[in-house]
């Protein structure tokens, strides 16, 4: 971890006032020099600290979705949350230190592909393996909204450096979320940083901002078009959008006011990695415990976390109140580890113990 070392000072010599020369080597042992202090651990620079609490996890509102549900009692310990999503700027500091290379500029890995695919599927083109990454592209109109393919498109040399594919860049874009992050981009950036990726239940009670049970991450009034409080879809998903928020895509970070704990866009703009391995029925496994101490999602053997999903927070600036409501602090879905897309980003937490 990145810090200071900071040490106790050491005396080297006595003040004798006219007294007579001290001999060589003496030491009064009445006044033993100063040990050295232990270095005090700190947390990175532009983190929030969440006290540790017990809250209900969860939510049965009407706007909840079965993951949710059942809500049950969970208890975390003391840790810092960073106040906003990880910028380009930051993760181009990342990479220029340590030759990172993320998971959309190399090929695409067929093994791992055919292993999450349906058996017999047939495999893709070899040029369909080249780099490349998801981008969101609003078509004209959609037949339903059961078949994503319809604004996803695969794109060859999309990758966080080039967002919407060849030719984009990031100018303009230094103070926006990183986008086209997998799980294992996420967790290297974090370990550059001296942090950690959140478990979902660390950002479920940042994301809550102090409220125990408020749909929202400010409170229980939905976002509107004279308010806009997150950066999300308004209008008719996907075809539409009115942009009362003034984004089409991301927004840079901070452009929205901050929740209970002064963190900015828990609430869309971009999807966070959590640390925790993906079950849609992970809270069913819960009921019935009175109390969960510091849940971290379930535990796999090697193979199987390999292909395992991993959760995501938080929402995008996708999220529509008649497509997706996930963008609330109770929500919850799951991604592929070598998945990276243009609406997925980072947030990370430090803890003193780890």
């Amino acid at each position: 971890m990145r810090g200071c070392d900071w040490t106790g000072a050491v005396v080297l010599g006595l003040f004798c006032g006219g007294a007579a020369a001290v001999p060589a080597g003496y030491q009064d042992e009445q006044q033993p020099l100063p040990a050295e202090v232990p270095a005090v651990p700190q947390p990175p620079a532009g983190m929030q600290r969440i006290a540790g609490a017990e809250f209900a996890m969860g939510s049965a509102s009407s706007l909840s979705l079965p993951e949710e549900r059942p809500v049950h009692r969970v208890r975390v310990g003391e840790f810092w949350i960073d106040r906003f999503e990880v910028t380009s700027a930051e993760f181009a500091e990342f990479v220029a230190a340590t030759g990172h290379v993320t998971t959309a500029e190399l090929p695409v890995d067929l093994e791992l592909l055919m292993a999450q695919l349906p058996p017999g599927t047939r495999p893709p083109a070899p040029e369909k393996l080249a780099p490349g990454s998801l981008v969101f592209v609003a078509p004209d109109e959609a037949r339903g909204l059961s078949d994503f393919s319809q604004w996803w498109r695969w794109t060859l040399g999309a990758s966080w450096k080039h967002p919407l594919g060849p030719g984009s860049t990031l100018e303009g874009l230094d103070r926006h979320p990183v986008v086209h992050v997998s799980f294992d981009d996420a967790q290297a950036f974090a370990a550059w940083a001296g942090k950690r990726l959140p478990t979902e239940a660390q950002w479920e009670l940042a994301a809550r901002g102090g409220l125990e049970s408020g749909p929202f991450a400010w409170g229980t009034e939905p976002p509107s078009a004279e308010l806009p409080r997150a950066n999300i879809w308004q209008g008719r998903f996907p075809s539409e959008n009115l942009l009362h928020d003034g984004f089409a895509r991301t927004a840079p970070v901070g452009s929205f006011a901050p929740n209970g704990f002064g963190l900015h866009d828990m609430a869309g703009n971009v999807w966070e990695w959590c640390i925790d391995v993906y079950r849609p029925d992970e809270y069913l496994r819960r009921a019935g415990i009175e109390l969960t101490v510091e849940p971290s999602g379930p535990v796999l053997e090697a193979q199987a976390l390999r292909l395992a999903q991993r959760s995501i927070r938080g929402g995008s600036f996708l999220c529509s109140d008649h497509y997706c409501l996930r963008y609330r602090p109770s929500a919850r879905s799951g991604n592929t580890a070598d998945s990276s897309t243009s609406h997925m980003g980072i947030r990370c937490v430090w803890v003193p113990s780890d």
